[in-house]
């Protein structure tokens, strides 16, 4: 796992859909959902289906979270970022959350869910290796290196600027600042809650 760990405390809807769930930490964390995905719940596995991806059995569409009967303490796993492995035939999955329930409590009439109630740690970039990747590039990094590509930048007037380039040394400047802005999330679940999905996940950036 990642040291320091990173994690969101969410409160969501009983009646929330797997699929509402699926969207809802992939807002929550700041991943694009550009990758397959799975829960694992009670030994079976749930999740938004895709072409050329895991065939589910059941329409995570269709699937309430209340369907569950979750107990306090109760865990179950997300898995994101999944391939396969041609030799071994199986999934393999690059991220792994643990969502553990932490309580049931009864619904406000002038709370507006789903809201992120606190997190701590910025979330990983997309395509980072996983855990063991992220913390390598994480430690590596430097301020003095993005100064002094900065400064060739300026320095060298003929030089042709790589956007994709300059975007990636941004995304591992808010990794070295490891701040998580939890304003900006709730305001993109809520704009979620409001039926506004796809935007969201085109402009999802690391939170």
């Amino acid at each position: 796992g990642i040291s320091p760990m990173i994690w969101r405390r969410l409160l969501v809807k009983s009646d929330s859909t797997i699929e509402d769930l699926h969207y809802i930490l992939q807002i929550a964390m700041g991943w694009e959902d550009i990758h397959l995905h799975y829960f694992t719940i009670h030994g079976q596995q749930y999740g938004v289906s895709q072409l050329g991806g895991i065939d589910f059995n059941t329409n995570a569409n269709l699937v309430k979270l209340s369907q569950f009967r979750f107990q306090k303490k109760e865990k179950f796993l997300y898995e994101y970022d999944l391939s396969t492995s041609p030799a071994l035939g199986v999934w393999r999955h690059w991220w792994q959350h643990q969502i553990r329930v932490e309580a049931i409590l009864p619904l406000q009439s002038n709370q507006t869910l789903p809201i992120c109630i606190s997190g701590k740690g910025i979330c990983p970039p997309e395509d980072c290796g996983g855990a063991w990747g992220f913390m390598k590039a994480r430690d590596e990094f430097s301020v003095h290196n993005f100064l002094e590509f900065l400064t060739s930048l300026l320095e060298d007037k003929n030089i042709e600027i790589d956007r994709e380039e300059i975007a990636q040394l941004q995304t591992w400047l808010k990794v070295y600042q490891n701040k998580f802005d939890r304003q900006l999330v709730n305001k993109r679940l809520k704009q979620y809650s409001q039926g506004d999905k796809e935007s969201i996940l085109l402009k999802q950036e690391i939170l």
